[in-house]
Order: C-alpha cells, then sequence, then structure tokens
C-alpha cells in the first residue's frame, strides 16, 4: 500500500513539474522577449537539467507551450465574415498573423532557430499560417481551390504570409515593423489578385 502511495505521489510530482515547466514558458512567450531553456528553467525553479528530462530540445517544449496562446482561426477570421474577396481576406490574414509574430517574436524567433537545421523537427512546426491562407481564400470556390493555380498560390502566400518573410524586411532590409507588415500585406494581395485574375 504504501509503495502505490509513494508511486502516486511521484506521478502527481512529475505532472507538477512538467506543468510548471510548461506554464514558465507560456510566461515568457507572453512576455515577447526570448525564450531560452535556461530561462524557462530558473522562472519554473528548476534545474536546466530537469527541464530537459521532461523535454528533449527547446522546439518541444514551445510546441506545447504555445498551445493555446495563438488564437483560433475562427476567431481570427471572424470579421472578415462579410466579405467575400479572397484578395481582401488575405490581407487581412497577413496582418493579423504578422502582428502576432511581433507581439511573440522571441518566441518565433526560437523555434525558427530550434528548428531550421532539422528537417524532423521543422515539420513539426506550428503551421498555423496555412490555416489562415485557407480560410482566407475559401469562398473563391472549390472548383477553384482545386486548380494547378490554387495551388501554385498557397505555396507563394507561404513564402509571404510568414515569420520568415517579415524578419527578413525587419533584419535585413531594414524596414519599421509597420512598413514591413505593409509591405507583406501588399505582396499577399497582388499575388492573390493575379492568380485570381489568371
Amino acid at each position: 500500500m504504501a509503495s502505490a502511495m509513494a508511486t502516486g505521489g511521484r506521478v502527481q510530482q512529475k505532472r507538477r513539474t512538467h506543468d510548471a515547466i510548461v506554464a514558465a514558458a507560456r510566461d515568457l512567450i507572453r512576455t515577447g522577449g526570448e525564450v531560452s531553456m535556461p530561462a524557462v528553467a530558473s522562472r519554473a525553479l528548476v534545474s536546466e537539467a530537469t527541464a530537459y528530462r521532461y523535454f528533449p530540445d527547446l522546439a518541444s517544449l514551445l510546441r506545447e507551450a504555445l498551445a493555446g496562446v495563438w488564437p483560433d482561426l475562427d476567431e481570427v477570421m471572424r470579421p472578415m465574415e462579410a466579405t467575400a474577396d479572397p484578395v481582401e481576406r488575405i490581407g487581412y490574414a497577413t496582418e493579423v498573423l504578422l502582428r502576432h509574430v511581433l507581439a511573440y517574436q522571441g518566441t518565433v524567433r526560437a523555434v525558427i532557430a530550434a528548428t531550421i537545421t532539422s528537417s524532423d523537427l521543422a515539420a513539426g512546426r506550428p503551421g498555423y499560417r496555412f490555416g489562415l491562407i485557407e480560410s482566407a481564400l475559401r469562398p473563391a470556390g472549390q472548383a477553384w481551390h482545386d486548380s494547378q493555380a490554387a495551388a501554385q498560390l498557397r505555396r507563394d502566400l507561404a513564402v509571404v504570409v510568414s515569420a520568415e518573410a517579415l524578419f527578413t524586411l525587419t533584419d535585413l532590409c531594414g524596414l519599421e515593423p509597420e512598413a514591413a507588415i505593409a509591405s507583406a500585406v501588399h505582396t499577399a494581395r497582388t499575388l492573390t489578385a493575379a492568380a485570381l485574375a489568371s
């Protein structure tokens, strides 16, 4: 009986430690600052080695911690419900995504850095942009969605409606965040309008 109670106690302690690490990561994510395993461990009041026992890498921790931080896609696109124009909708979706990236850019940069060199890890990155793109293009109709032009547009938009595009515009092109967002929105709208026109 005592052994079963001890085992149950250890399981509960492991769950509390796991939850504390995830909660600490979420707290850091919400600050918008840099997120690292040492910072998360410190905030969770555990050693870095303990944090790594629960999460083998920063990317896996951030995947779990980000669940519920980004808003629901239907909620995000609700202001566009009455708009059937995919060009307007993609412009809106691009701006919404990039503003979220700016708000949580420390975490987004950490996820990109942790996954960029490993295709296995990259496959697990959040695919939020793809849901926004699909939602924005939905009014174009099923026949168009099944076309080669639609497939090409989705690929084109995946490059533009992205954190990587925003960081290219701010870090490499030297644009202020507002100008960078405006540039990406303009490009997404232009690509969509051209694809629909053809």
